[in-house]
């Protein structure tokens, strides 16, 4: 195995590892602040962690730490405007469904983006990765998803909310790789307009569905010290979101967001005390068992591609390498002889 492909493999775990992490604690952190303090505003917070986001990297890039990279105002407009108001139908599908009903349509993400990418970008997945994420949806769905309660506005939501989200996803992955920009590049280029879009939108979307407004709240030092741990914890979060998506895909980012679905649900219980029943225990397990499937298809499809580009000419088949064509000539008895042509011999024959 060549360094340059240890480092990337190292990399993709990092961005893994830091992704786990830093979403698992803003989800303990954001619990604290909207469950026990009483900050319920959740789209208006979502809007500070995204300035707060592009103020960060703008200090980054000032002290060199990298280099910005235009890129297409149409597109950079387009994508932020996308992933903001993805991020805006989530909460609001939240809000108009029950928590059953908005964990089924954090799971239909997957099939969707898979019917995209299968439609659109002709991108093929095999049966074994298929089988693993049925299998991985069926145990987050045992685990998290309680009650089914629909209405036409909360199933109009989710719907405008899965497409949002997994076009916008899609597109995270693609801008990378044909537009040559690292994930801090484009996260830096697009999170002023996510921002922008939360930023106007936010204290409606949270009055409209708290029935009180972000701007008549009474600011303690305590929820003022858990929104500023908020939006640093989410830096993390939006830079590793934009990494593991460039560096893996979409799917597979969405295969790891389920998997903090399962840690977050076993912290509930271990640290919050949260109740936990047998039929979550089940669906944790079914889950982590497709993930790991997932894990391991997904691994060994990556080495039998890499195995493929890397092939040698010095190792393809006989048949391979045989010539095409069939020649036949006469030696000076007149007998024919014949030459191995693409694998296919000719018999000898005697002219008496």
């Amino acid at each position: 195995m060549s360094e340059g492909t240890t480092g990337f493999q190292l990399g993709v775990i990092g961005s893994l590892a830091l992704s786990v992490a830093s979403s698992v604690s803003i989800v303990i952190c954001n619990k604290a602040l909207i469950s026990s303090l009483g900050f319920p505003f959740a789209s208006t917070l979502t809007s500070w962690h995204l300035m707060v986001t592009f103020c960060t990297l703008h200090v980054a890039q000032r002290f060199r730490f990298f280099e910005p990279k235009s890129i297409d105002a149409s597109t950079v407009v387009l994508f932020g405007l996308l992933n903001g108001t993805s991020i805006g139908f989530l909460n609001l599908s939240l809000g108009f469904n029950s928590i059953g009903f908005y964990q089924m349509t954090k799971l239909a993400i997957i099939p969707f983006t898979v019917l995209l990418e299968t439609v659109f970008l002709k991108k093929n997945f095999s049966k074994d990765i298929k089988l693993s994420l049925l299998v991985l949806l069926i145990g987050v769905g045992i685990a998290s998803v309680t009650d089914l309660k629909l209405n036409l506005l909360g199933s109009i939501l989710s719907g405008l909310a899965i497409a949002t989200t997994c076009v916008g996803q899609i597109m995270t992955n693609t801008i990378q790789k044909r537009l040559k920009v690292s994930s801090t590049q484009l996260l830096y280029q697009s999170s002023p307009y996510q921002a922008a879009i939360l930023f106007v939108t936010g204290p409606f979307v949270d009055q409209l569905l708290t029935k009180r407004s972000v701007f008549a709240y009474s600011y303690s030092l305590l929820v003022l010290g858990f929104i500023i741990l908020s939006c640093l914890i989410a830096v993390s979060v939006n830079f590793s979101t934009f990494l593991v998506i460039g560096t893996t895909s979409p799917v597979t980012y969405q295969v790891l967001g389920h998997l903090k679905t399962c840690l977050v649900l076993s912290f509930g219980y271990i640290i919050l005390h949260d109740p936990f029943t047998s039929r979550n225990i089940m669906g944790i397990l079914i889950a982590m068992f497709g993930m790991g499937l997932y894990s391991y298809f997904s691994v060994k499809e990556r080495k039998k591609k890499s195995a493929n580009d890397v092939l040698p000419i010095s190792q393809m088949t006989q048949k391979e390498t045989t010539p095409l064509l069939t020649t036949k000539t006469n030696d000076k008895e007149g007998n024919e002889s014949s030459k191995k042509v693409n694998g296919v011999h000719t018999t000898a024959k005697d002219s008496e």
